[in-house]
């Protein structure tokens, strides 16, 4: 039996998710809901990821 391959995307993805949920929960700007420049572009990473993650479990069906 031979070990699976890394899923790239997904790795990069929950690495996303996990840094966007640790900004977000120690970010008083991004709580609030307001423009913050450090967890602009982390939330945006995330959500990039995340897209391409689920369009890509869609064409696997």
């Amino acid at each position: 039996m031979s070990a699976r391959p890394t899923d790239d995307l997904f790795v990069r993805y929950m690495k996303a998710f996990e840094e966007s949920t640790t900004h977000h929960g120690g970010c008083e700007v991004c709580q609030a809901d307001e423009p913050c420049e450090v967890g602009t572009p982390i939330h945006e990473r995330f959500a990039r990821l995340q897209d391409a993650y689920t369009a890509r479990q869609k064409q696997q069906r």
